[in-house]
Parts: structure tokens; sequence; C-alpha cells
């Protein structure tokens, strides 16, 4: 039985196995919170319940202690819908040593240095939940859409993006070998195959920086599709993330509440998203105080700027030619632009999707190779 499961067996009698998150006890009285992996749940037991030996079994439990616990669930009495279990029989398959993260303030330092025994903390337990809903309804909508994955090398022999930084190592006797960037060149070979592909892995950029705007390992999901204008695409992203919004404020309210996040913020995620070029972008900002100049790219104050009134994602479009790819489709209506947007997210969380229509001109896109001496 898992815990995730126990409202459907209210009054039932179960057995649970998992490890001791936390206990307490308070005279003739125990209180053990369990994880089993789906969840949390508080086992009382009175000593009135259980025999003098496995009383005496529970005053020695630790810990992260690893149990089997049985007893019969009940609805919690002043929290409805919330369950526990009345405990009569508990055994102890391993009893823990001392835990090291105490039920105490930590700094970031230590807790990165215990970080495998951290991750069973709540909260870092709540972040995994959300982080795999999000992961599954990107795949189930792009499923949807008529995306297929595929899986991009990791090693690759050059950048796609010709200014970042990449990891390199000694490839055999070619040469040297990069660590992804990104999956982008190899989708764009697929569209050919496929029509609509995405892949979704680990990419690294080799920039020591501990800011949200330059990770060194993260993982992103790319996404090509054919015969799409640069409206269609922004269409298709507003469509994403107003779906896996939905989705997390779905699967995860609890989780989202152990993490003291306010859902109505994420609730107001509904397409369509409000669009800005660069230029009204730049406008507005010196308007409000930034010193942001045309042509300059966006710093996280200016994203942050941008969305502070808005309650969905905002997208800047159409930027200067000079700080984008060469790939991008130069703009029908303004040879300096490119019909490329950036996706910026509420409450000061910054670009979250970049995207563009492609140049599909053979001599155009040479032409914009070689003027960024290209090879």
């Amino acid at each position: 039985m898992k815990i995730t499961a126990l409202s459907n067996h209210n009054g039932e009698i179960v057995t649970l196995q998992g490890w001791v998150q936390n206990i307490r006890s308070s005279g003739k009285i125990a209180f053990v919170q369990l994880r089993d992996g789906t969840g949390f749940i508080q086992c009382i037991i009175e000593q009135s319940a259980v025999s003098e030996t496995m009383w005496e079994e529970v005053q020695g439990i630790t810990q992260e202690s690893s149990v089997q616990i049985t007893g019969t669930v009940s609805e919690h009495p002043k929290k409805p819908g919330e369950f526990e279990i009345q405990v009569t029989a508990i055994d102890v398959i391993h009893r823990a040593a001392e835990f090291p993260i105490s039920n105490k303030e930590h700094g970031p330092e230590f807790l990165l240095d215990q970080r495998h025994l951290w991750l069973r903390s709540k909260k870092q337990w709540a972040i995994q939940q959300v982080r795999n809903t999000v992961i599954q309804a990107i795949y189930a909508f792009l499923d949807a859409e008529g995306f297929i994955k595929i899986d991009s090398p990791i090693l690759t022999p050059t950048s796609c993006e010709g200014t970042t930084t990449l990891f390199s190592t000694e490839y055999f006797d070619q040469g040297s070998a990069y660590l992804s960037q990104s999956g982008q060149l190899y989708l764009e070979a697929a569209i050919f195959a496929q029509g609509r592909v995405f892949d979704f892995g680990p990419v690294f950029r080799a920039e020591k920086s501990k800011t949200r705007r330059h990770l060194t390992e993260f993982w992103m999901m790319d996404a090509e599709m054919e015969f799409v204008d640069h409206v269609g695409n922004m269409e298709l992203q507003e469509r994403l993330i107003e779906y896996v919004a939905a989705r997390v404020v779905e699967k995860n309210a609890a989780e989202l509440n152990l993490l003291e996040r306010d859902i109505t913020a994420l609730q107001k995620i509904k397409a369509p998203f409000k669009r800005m070029t660069h230029a009204e972008a730049v406008a507005f900002l010196q308007s409000n105080g930034s010193d942001i100049a045309a042509g300059d790219d966006l710093g996280a104050d200016d994203e942050t700027m941008l969305t502070a009134d808005s309650d969905v994602p905002v997208f800047v479009e159409k930027w200067p030619k000079a700080i984008k790819s060469f790939y991008m489709k130069t703009d029908p209506d303004d040879v300096d632009s490119v019909l490329g947007a950036d996706l910026i997210a509420t409450e000061g969380f910054g670009e979250i999707i970049g995207g563009s229509e492609r140049e599909t001109d053979y001599a155009l896109l040479l032409e914009r190779m070689q003027e960024e001496q290209l090879p």
C-alpha cells in the first residue's frame, strides 16, 4: 500500500513500508511521520495499543530508520481530506545512525555537500514531484501536437551558436569533441524525415555562474517544426506553457502548498500572452528608468520590469538582427530585425523560451553566414 492511495481505504487496516521522516514522543503516545516516496503521513502509536516490547522498540526509533507499519486509516479530525494511521504494529527493518541533517536551519554549502541526503527533505521531495509533472506535461502536450522525440547526441563536433563557451574533450585521434549546448542542429535535420520533432536532455555551458541565467548543466527541451511561421510558433508556445501550468496546479496542489507557493499566479496563466516588439520593449523600459539602449539585449532587471504588471508571460519579438543568430528569418517589414521571440515569464523569472522562424532562402542564409564569418 502507498500513502497516495490511503484516501480510498478510510477505516481499513493497511500496511505501509517507508522511512521515518521525524518522530516525537509525548508520554504514552508517539507520533511517527512516515515517508514512502509517494508522500508523507502521520502514524500515531499509543502505548496501550501495542505490546510492551513493541513500545520499547518505538522509543529507540531514529530519524531515517526504515520501518513497516500496520494500522487503521482514519481521517484527521481537524483537517478534512488528510489521513493518518492508528498504529497496531510496527517492525523496525533497520535502525538508522544519527542523521547528519538535523531539524534546524542549515546553510546552502552544508546542504549541497549532503545533497544525496538533502533530497529526502520535504521541500526537495516536492520540487522533484513538480519537476516530474512539468516533464510529463511537456511530453503529453507535444505528443498531442504531432511531435516525436528524437535523441540528439551529447558529444558534438561544434557549437550550434557561435558565441557560447563549450566543454571540450579529446575524441580519440580525431581532435576535440564538445558537450552539447543544444540539440537544435540535429533536430533541424530530423524535420525533413519526421516533420515535428523534439528532444529533452542535458545541455552544458562552460560558464562559471550561480545565476538563473547561466547554468553549467541543466535539462532543456528543444523543438523544431515544419511549415510554421513566426506567429504560429508563438501560438504553440502559449498553448504549451498554459497546458504545463494547468497540469502542475491540477496534480501538485499538495506539493505547491508544502513549497508555500501561491497557485493563483499559476491559475492566471492563460493564452493569449502579451506581445511587444523589441523596440516597444526598449521604449517601455526607458520610460520606467532603465538605461537600456536601442539594439541592446535585455538584462535580468529589464525582464522583471517587463512583466511586473502582467498576469501572463510576455513575448518580446522582432529583435535586432545584429544581436540574434544568423539562421533567424529577416522580418519582411524591417530588414534590420528578425522574426524571433523570447518568452519572458512573470514574477521575475526571466526568459523561459527562445525561438524564431528559420531562414529558408539558401542565398540569404549563406550571405548571413558569410557576414558572421562562419565556416
